[in-house]
């Protein structure tokens, strides 16, 4: 094993990210069946990954229902997967811009508690448009607001997941002293965004604090993450794009005054595995013609935020509109990620759906060993330390991944034969947050 060690995750959302690939399952409405949810982290686990990742989506129209999609809350099927592991770690997307912040470090909290030391959440702003109306604003907020308002909000899980002492908890029999309160603190926050004044319900959690992760590529989201973040989520086109990304990331953590070694960062990756290249590339073509809604075009413009009559495909991107102010794309990652490598490659429209590029993450088809040539490329070059590996759809594309690939990087030294602790972060080779020393209950906000 090199010193360096290669995290992987599974990206489970949907139990599948093809959008079709329901129609190969035996059960197709799996998704909706915590036991089948359970399986999938009994095989993540078996494959020794670091986490089962759930995304959460607000702003739901019908189109969303012409496929599988996360029903359950993602803390109730995390849970549930907790319940069946012993070892895998569990991370929850929490929208800042709609969940409390008391709401999502109890959460947070409680799967801690519930797993033993597993759990993580990632925080992000919401992306979509809709999402206001859900919670009955009249408009979505505004990506500085959003942005300004998450970064209060970690303030506040974090202060709330520190406020107990390790040894607040004392359960002495004999004096009747169930917890010491000199040992417990009053949260006592005031900020632009937001305003918290309580003590926390929950003892501090089995890792101290939950992991947390971040998942944005703009200048907000680097900060953010920079500031705060033990990993980030990102799209990566290309090792120079992912390469460029890993030290921005890591030199503005040092800015803030943090190791930037303790920040893992972890592009997307799609695989689609066969035995051989070609076999792979005819289960690619076959995903695609199970959806019967793919539109490549359309999901290429709604990631750019561009109209999709303005792409042409056999030309370049309309770059004038691309660079036109009041933009909006459905993630600046995705975007950013698409837009650097059709401007390097003078690539047209028909290039870069070729690459199936409107997915947003790096799509790779081939056999396990060009899957795992191609995350240790990656790795080596320090453009990831390890990735968030979509599946096609499960239970196949996950024991593609668990009983072929992941034994390739194992023997290469890349990646671990055995757990190496209990907890995630012991997993992910981060250290126990120490709880911050006692203090007035005043929660100044940072800038």
């Amino acid at each position: 094993m090199t010193s360096r060690q290669l995290h992987l995750n599974v990206n489970a959302n949907a139990l599948g990210r093809s959008a079709g690939g329901w129609r190969l399952r035996d059960d197709p409405l799996g998704f909706l069946d915590l036991s089948v949810w359970e399986d999938l982290g009994r095989t993540a686990e078996r494959g020794l990954l670091d986490a089962v990742f759930l995304a959460e989506t607000h702003g739901f129209s019908t189109a969303e229902f012409a496929r599988p999609w996360n029903a359950f809350d993602p803390f109730v099927t995390l849970t549930a997967i907790a319940r069946a592991t012993e070892h895998i770690g569990l991370v929850a997307t929490v929208s800042s811009t709609y969940r409390h912040p008391y709401h999502i470090a109890r959460l947070g909290s409680s799967l801690d508690h519930a797993s033993g030391g597993r759990a993580a959440i990632n925080v992000v702003t919401t992306m979509s448009p809709r999402a206001g109306a859900q919670f009955g604003l009249a408009a979505h907020p505004d990506y500085d607001t959003r942005y300004a308002r998450a970064d209060e909000a970690i303030q506040v899980i974090t202060a709330l997941w520190d406020s107990w002492e390790p040894d607040a908890l004392v359960a002495d029999r004999t004096t009747g002293l169930l917890t010491d309160p000199d040992r417990v603190r009053e949260v006592d926050f005031r900020g632009e965004h937001l305003s918290v004044r309580t003590h926390f319900q929950l003892p501090r959690s089995p890792q101290g604090r939950p992991v947390l992760l971040q998942a944005g590529a703009s200048t907000q989201g680097i900060e953010l993450a920079a500031k705060y973040a033990d990993a980030v989520f990102c799209a990566a086109q290309s090792i120079d794009q992912g390469a460029r990304f890993y030290r921005t990331v890591k030199d503005r953590a040092a800015a803030h005054g943090r190791d930037g070694a303790e920040i893992h960062i972890l592009p997307g990756l799609f695989p689609i595995i066969g035995s051989t290249e070609a076999e792979a590339r005819e289960r690619h073509a076959l995903l695609t013609d199970l959806d019967p809604n793919h539109d490549q075009i359309g999901a290429l413009a709604n990631t750019l935020g561009l109209p999709p009559e303005s792409l042409v495909l056999d030309r370049p991107l309309p770059w004038d509109l691309v660079d036109a102010p009041g933009r909006t794309p459905r993630s600046h990652g995705f975007a950013n990620a698409i837009l650097e490598t059709a401007r390097a490659e003078n690539l047209t429209v028909r290039a870069l759906l070729a690459r199936d590029l409107g997915a947003g993450h790096r799509v790779v088809v081939g056999t396990p060993e060009q899957i795992a040539d191609d995350i240790e490329r990656y790795f080596t070059a320090r453009a990831a330390d390890g990735f968030n590996l979509n599946i096609d759809y499960f239970p196949d594309g996950l024991e593609r991944i668990v009983d072929q690939v992941i034994p390739i990087l194992q023997r290469r030294g890349l990646f671990r034969t055995e757990y190496a602790a209990t907890t995630l972060r012991g997993n992910l080779g981060l250290p126990i947050v120490a709880p911050a020393a006692h203090r007035s209950t005043a929660v100044a906000a940072k800038a």
